[in-house]
């Protein structure tokens, strides 16, 4: 019996291909090339399954061409890469890889905060530059956490470990939410306590954007809410690109209307507006919000594990169509 066809659309990790080879017939990417649209329809085409990240768009023409597939795994939490509805009517199943990354990401959201909030890389730049002459009473004066107010949009599972982890810092937290929590999961998230978005942004002195993209939460931060915020509050996205208005948040950040951000996640990225190089008062990663080894494998062996599921005729652990039965 011939094994099935896989693509493997970006390198991972060597190991878990291997295991990925013994049983499949896999077309992989170790080389880590970023595929056009063209090159990426035509390297789906015949594959029984597809292994991606959030860098490969699986459009519905690349579906409609792609009738032998029956599983598009996704190494991430985010599908605003794949047409859901497109691949639900195809009868594809299409998977992530939740859970598996919230505290990692978690923490590094609090590396974000922490950094915009005490101005670190800003002071790193100009100490290693050769500035640093003296002290000074007023040398890159920085917000406290402690004993301020948290702001958190967007309170799934990564936004309430972001919530926890503030119990050391004696905050209050406030939330947004598409729908509130229980009383016993806002109890675990530090007593958080349910607002409006305009009440998040006009009481929190650090607000964080845990929430997902999509079509209703494309530019949940413009410059109406950043007109909201105080002028000593630090904003940070470690959700997706998008949700913020970077041209908006640069204008804010440029006449200090808001003291600062952390940002790993960009409009358009991994190309990003230029007018963020001009800031000092904003922190910028490149989407690493997940990047632990720990986690990047967790990741990795998840989505393989949906795949293998996929093909197997199994409903997939994490599967966004459950709907969707196997087509094999």
């Amino acid at each position: 019996m011939s094994k099935k066809k896989i693509l493997i659309a970006r390198a991972i990790f060597p190991d878990i291909l291997a295991g990925l080879e013994q049983q499949f017939n896999v077309e992989s990417n170790q080389a880590d090339e970023i595929f056009s649209p063209e090159v990426l329809l035509e390297k789906v085409r015949g594959k029984d399954a597809v292994m991606v990240t959030s860098s490969e768009g699986i459009s519905a023409a690349l579906i409609q061409a792609s009738p032998q597939l029956k599983a598009i795994c996704n190494i991430a939490v985010g599908y605003n890469n794949i047409a859901l509805d497109a691949a639900t009517q195809a009868g594809i199943m299409v998977t992530n890889t939740p859970d598996v990354l919230n505290e990692t990401t978690a923490d590094f959201g609090w590396a974000l905060l922490m950094a915009a909030a005490r101005r670190i890389t800003e002071s790193e730049h100009w100490l290693r530059a050769g500035h640093w002459k003296k002290w000074s009473y007023d040398g890159f004066l920085g917000a406290d956490l402690h004993g301020s107010t948290l702001g958190i949009i967007g309170m799934g599972r990564i936004g309430q470990a972001i919530a926890r982890r503030s119990m050391g810092f004696d905050m209050k937290v406030v939330y947004h939410n598409r729908s509130r929590l229980t009383p016993e999961l806002e109890a675990r998230a530090n007593n958080a306590e349910y607002r409006t978005k305009e009440d998040v942004l006009r009481q929190a002195d650090h607000v964080v954007l845990v929430l997902p993209y999509s079509a209703a939460t494309h530019h949940t931060i413009a410059a109406a809410e950043l007109a909201l915020m105080k002028p000593t509050a630090i904003l940070v996205n470690i959700a997706r690109g998008g949700i913020v208005d970077d041209i908006a948040l640069i204008d804010a950040l440029r006449e200090q209307r808001i003291a600062g951000a952390g940002i790993d996640v960009f409009e358009g990225e991994p190309a990003f507006n230029p007018g963020f190089l001009a800031l000092s008062n904003v922190v910028l990663t490149p989407h690493i919000a997940s990047a632990s080894e720990q986690t990047r494998r967790a990741m990795t062996n998840c989505a393989a594990s949906n795949l293998i599921a996929a093909l197997a005729g199994q409903l997939p652990p994490n599967c966004l169509n459950p709907q969707v039965n196997s087509k094999g």
